[in-house]
């Protein structure tokens, strides 16, 4: 039996961050899984966990639990069987909600197949004081369903935030364990705790997207002879638009950290490839996390996300100015 523990986290709460991190420090001796699902259609988690080891699977482009759970169903049961691995992260989309991939996951199909133990939620107790985020339907019932919180985040908090956390806690009606880190750095130990919170969730009043697919188990990927390729979606009160370019293209490092960092966007992801190598950005809010790599990737991926319409055009227009090749 696998080892199964979904990943939950409203947007910009540190899920892939934290999962590479627990890649990082996974026995040596175990083989990890991670079934991956992105609001965008690009898929650019996949490329930020790459090197990690493990074995991905993509399911890009909405909430993996959409067309009665058919895309999470088909991925799952290929990692299962064709994978077998010891263990098996599920990063559901930050806009995802926990009840319908619970119900599957507990399914007698895979009670043979599955050990499903804890539920972890990652909050940025910032979120807490933000309307938009504290009365999100999803954002409330994925804290709900989860066994552990992990608070994310804490060497950028203020005061009031963990004043906010604590006050969150008392008023919640769960008593569960809240473990405050920076940066991701989860314990692997906690993976192992068991699954004990059975709460009933609602269903989720919003669950669709205006692209509703069943289409798709992998990123997009570009046809053939293609430069570039851009890609749109929507849903949940939120809009995706995502640029993919061919192994060619090169940008500016200096320039599209600055695209980056300016946009006006509420999430910004890339992993694209400038002249040192490889630069991969995550962006939420004003927090901007930049790393390099000396490998190239083999293609320039970068999603943004708003809970509004932006000016896609003009975004793309001076996205193309800092193109180098």
């Amino acid at each position: 039996m696998t080892k199964t523990n979904l990943i939950t986290g409203f947007l910009g709460s540190g899920k892939t961050t934290t999962i590479r991190h627990l890649l990082a420090n996974k026995p040596p001796h175990e083989r990890w899984a991670v079934l991956v699902n992105e609001f965008g259609e690009i898929g650019i988690d996949g490329a930020l966990l790459a090197d990690s080891g493990a074995v991905l699977k993509e399911i890009p482009g909405g909430c993996m639990c959409c067309v009665n759970g058919l895309p999470m169903q088909v991925g799952l049961n290929m990692l299962l069987q064709q994978t077998k691995p010891d263990r098996l992260l599920i990063e559901p989309t930050g806009l995802g909600h926990p009840k319908q991939i619970l119900e599957l996951l507990t399914q007698d199909t895979y009670a043979g197949w599955i050990d499903l133990l804890a539920t972890v939620c990652l909050l940025d107790a910032r979120q807490l004081s933000q309307p938009h985020y504290r009365d999100n339907e999803n954002f409330r019932d994925q804290l709900a369903a989860a066994d552990i919180i992990i608070a994310n985040k804490m060497d950028t908090w203020q005061p009031e935030d963990a004043q906010a956390l604590e006050t969150w806690q008392a008023h919640s009606g769960h008593q569960r364990p809240i473990y405050p880190i920076e940066q991701g750095r989860m314990d692997v130990a906690l993976l192992d705790l068991p699954r004990t919170n059975h709460t009933e969730l609602p269903d989720a009043q919003h669950h669709h997207h205006a692209q509703n697919k069943t289409r798709g188990l992998a990123a997009l990927r570009l046809p053939e002879n293609a430069r570039w390729r851009r890609a749109l979606n929507q849903g949940q009160g939120y809009t995706s638009c995502g640029w993919i370019f061919d192994g060619d293209t090169q940008f500016d490092t200096v320039g599209m950290m600055e695209w980056i960092r300016l946009a006006p966007v509420e999430r910004a992801k890339a992993v694209v490839r400038i002249p040192e190598g490889s630069l991969l950005i995550n962006r939420q809010g004003q927090d901007l996390n930049i790393e390099t790599r000396s490998i190239p990737p083999l293609d320039s991926r970068i999603e943004l996300i708003h809970s509004s319409e932006a000016d896609w055009n003009a975004l793309q227009s001076a996205l193309f100015n800092i193109r180098l090749s």
